[in-house]
Formats: C-alpha cells, structure tokens, sequence
C-alpha cells in the first residue's frame, strides 16, 4: 500500500472566517478541523487546504520560516524509517523527528535546501475526554 496521500498547500489570510466562508459556501469544502493559532483544515474530495490567519504567535508570519508544502502520509514513523539514513546526511538542524502537534498530526519535519520547509503528516485520532463521552 502506497504511504503517501496527498499534498496540501497552506494558505495565509488576513480573516480566517471570511476564508472558511468562501471555501465551504462557494467552494464547497468540508471543515474537517479548526483549532489554535486560528488554523483550519479543509477538505473536498481528493483536494484539501490548510489555512491560518495573520497575526501574533502564528509561526507562518512573513519573514519567519513557513511551511510550503504539507505532505499527508498513512504513517509518517514509516517514512521516517525509510528516509532516515539519508536524512541522517543533513544537518540536525535540518531535520525534526515525528513529533505530535496540538492540531492532531503526528509530523515529520524537514528544511529543503532552498529554505523551504516540508512537512510530513498523518492525522492521529482526537482522544476524547470523560467529559466529551457525558455529553
């Protein structure tokens, strides 16, 4: 089986509702998560979009590194796996180990050599709490 879903472009905007608006009222996507800092995930089909508003705390700002490509993968510890040995050629720095993010992705991180990063993520399962099975 294939480990690699699909690429998912983030896009930067100054209002978030406004861009959730326009992509599920006129475009026709389905919110499929929206969490702290003001990001949002969006699905159609075999398309999807990330998106985060401008402001403080937001790690995409201009002038600070951003993501610009965001790979969705089955297992990214796999990846990982696979990628390691020639991963281990570049510099530490260039590299982040699977690690869970807030937003429920496990993520690989990797600097390409032009700046760029690339992200590798698979969606892990929300656990809910006591409190979401009460009500």
């Amino acid at each position: 089986m294939s480990n690699i879903l699909q690429i998912t472009p983030f896009m930067l905007v100054k209002d978030i509702d406004s861009a959730l608006d326009f992509f599920t009222n006129t475009l026709g996507f389905t919110l499929i998560f929206r969490g702290p800092p003001e990001y949002a995930y969006r699905e159609r089909e075999a398309a999807a979009i990330r998106i985060l508003e401008e402001g403080p705390g937001n790690p995409a700002q201009p002038g600070t590194r951003r993501y610009a490509y965001y790979i969705d993968v089955r297992d990214v510890d796999a990846l990982y796996a696979e990628l390691q040995p020639k991963l281990d050629l570049l510099p530490e720095k260039d590299v982040r180990a699977p690690f869970d993010q807030p937003y429920n992705q496990r993520e690989l991180l990797v600097l390409a050599p032009d700046g760029n990063l690339i992200a590798f993520g698979q969606a892990i399962p929300k656990i809910s709490s006591q409190s979401d099975e009460k009500g």
